[in-house]
């Protein structure tokens, strides 16, 4: 009898895959977005030096209200647009982290393209 994956083991498989054919650079870093129950999580990441650029995330003082839905996402997007082109970042490699491209990871996508972010 086959038995079933978990979802979590199933998101790795699919993240791993992802990360197999993208990789962020300095001039174009990867925009890796890990989602909780709870909070967004996004970061810069520069693969060549193994170095995070900027973070932004739900959990920071200045982020008022709950972290897990659309609108929390949208605005740890438009962050982590703003602290890029405070760096002179604005191409990025989005790496989904192994989630479905729907829901709060869309949304954190399209603030970061509304903050200024190209991918």
């Amino acid at each position: 009898m086959a038995s079933k994956l978990s979802s979590n083991k199933e998101r790795l498989k699919r993240h791993r895959r992802v990360r197999a054919k993208i990789s962020g650079t300095a001039a174009r870093p990867r925009l890796c977005v890990f989602r909780s129950l709870q909070h967004m999580y996004a970061q810069l990441i520069d693969d060549e030096k193994g170095v995070t650029l900027v973070a932004a995330s739900s959990l920071e003082k200045e982020f008022d209200g709950y972290g897990g839905n659309k609108d929390a996402a949208e605005k740890v997007g438009k962050a982590i647009a703003e602290r890029a082109k405070g760096l002179g970042i604005e191409q990025v490699v989005f790496d989904r982290g192994g989630n479905v491209y729907h829901g709060r990871v869309q949304a954190l996508a399209d603030g970061a393209r509304a903050g200024g972010l190209k991918f």
